[in-house]
């Protein structure tokens, strides 16, 4: 734990941040360091398992108070409170006193490997995958399904992952004689010094391919177009983020495999603005509905629903509409659709309209208008001398 960055550092953030900001610092991050945009680049696939490790903290609620409580400490499972849990004395993680151990068993021969020896053939998770899916408001706010496909690795199906030809099996490294690690004999001053290293013929694992599988070449492995069908929630939103677990890349040494996270994009709608859960939406109305009062026909997501304005009503006033926005994705909460009444003005008269219309300025009184303080009023207030 002590040499991992601050997940708000990989992120670019300060501590506090917020949702969307984290959301949104993710999906900058992810892109950048997405593997498809930098094939081969080791450093970049580090980057973005980390930006991920760093966002599957800060956007769950309970992991990210832990963590801003106790840091590492407070979301590692191996590590306890204090770093002594499973990661600690020798529990196969990555705790600071194993890595002691590691370092004085290499230099003394630590037993056949003692404590580095375990790490080496520690199963590895395989490699999260990222892509992106685009879906439409509706789809959005009600979910739905969808096939997507993907090119990544899988488990040679020939050889099932072994990497040997059929018939055929790994068999023990000659190099190391299936230790998975070589020792060097040193002397110094204060005597002789044993250094032991992973065997780089057999990569630590005791085990080469002597016949090697023809369609994945002895890896184990082959790259393929996978499509499956995803289920998307209601009520995600620009930059959710979906993960499925075990759809990213096979792991090493019978590790379990990575994950996948798709990313989601909205298309914008025609009529509705979304703010969070909540909808919003301008009506025109005409000044007649506006000074006499209507009744006017709200289009909501799933259906038409009647909604009458008073008379008297002002322009831009708004109207909620309780319920009739969109679900949350964490619950059965359902946002509000607000309504903003936006008065047209008409621009073609003719004589005969502009003539009422005149009459009909001359008739009215500030008594007409609802309102504490006519503007002439103000005006007069400003100018006295």
């Amino acid at each position: 734990m002590a040499d991992k960055r601050d997940f708000y550092e990989v992120l670019g953030l300060k501590k506090g941040a917020s949702e969307s900001e984290i959301k949104s610092a993710f999906r900058k991050k992810a892109m950048q360091y997405h593997p498809d945009k930098n094939p081969g680049d080791k450093k970049a696939e580090e980057k973005f398992k980390e930006v991920n490790d760093a966002y599957s903290v800060l956007s769950d609620p309970s992991k990210k108070s832990k963590y801003d409580k106790f840091g590492h400490a407070g979301v590692d499972p191996n590590a306890g409170f204090g770093g002594f849990g499973g990661g600690g004395f020798g529990g196969g993680g990555a705790g600071g006193f194993e890595d002691i151990f590691d370092m004085f068993g290499g230099m003394f021969g630590g037993g056949g490997g003692g404590f580095g020896q375990r790490r080496k053939h520690a199963p590895m998770k395989g490699r999260d995958l990222q892509k992106g899916l685009t879906v439409t408001f509706e789809e959005a706010a009600f979910g739905t399904k969808k096939q997507i496909t993907i090119n990544k690795y899988v488990e040679c199906e020939t050889c099932d992952g072994s990497g040997a030809a059929e018939g055929s099996s790994k068999v023990t490294c000659p190099k190391c004689g299936g230790s998975g690690e070589t020792r060097t004999t040193q002397r110094t001053p204060f005597g002789q010094f044993q250094s032991v290293t992973a065997c780089d013929r057999c990569e630590g694992s005791g085990k080469i391919v002597d016949n090697p599988c023809s369609p994945c070449s002895g890896t184990g492995r082959v790259r393929k177009d996978i499509t499956m069908s995803v289920d998307v929630p209601a009520g995600v939103d620009n930059d959710s983020v979906i993960s499925i677990k075990g759809q990213g890349e096979p792991g090493l040494n019978g590790g379990p495999f990575g994950d996948l996270y798709l990313v989601i994009t909205v298309k914008p709608h025609k009529l509705f603005k979304r703010r969070g859960q909540d909808l919003w939406l301008e009506i025109p109305i005409s000044f007649a509905q506006a000074a006499l009062g209507d009744e006017l026909v709200v289009p909501t997501l799933s259906e038409k629903v009647s909604y009458t304005i008073p008379a008297g009503t002002q322009p831009e006033t708004v109207f909620r509409l309780k319920g009739k926005g969109v679900k949350s994705v964490k619950s059965t909460k359902m946002g509000d659709l607000y309504v903003k009444v936006i008065l047209e003005v008409p621009t073609k008269l003719n004589s005969e309209q502009k003539k009422l219309i005149r009459e009909l300025g001359e008739t009215l009184t500030n008594d007409s208008y609802n309102k504490k303080k006519t503007f002439s009023d103000i005006m007069k207030d400003l100018f006295k001398s």
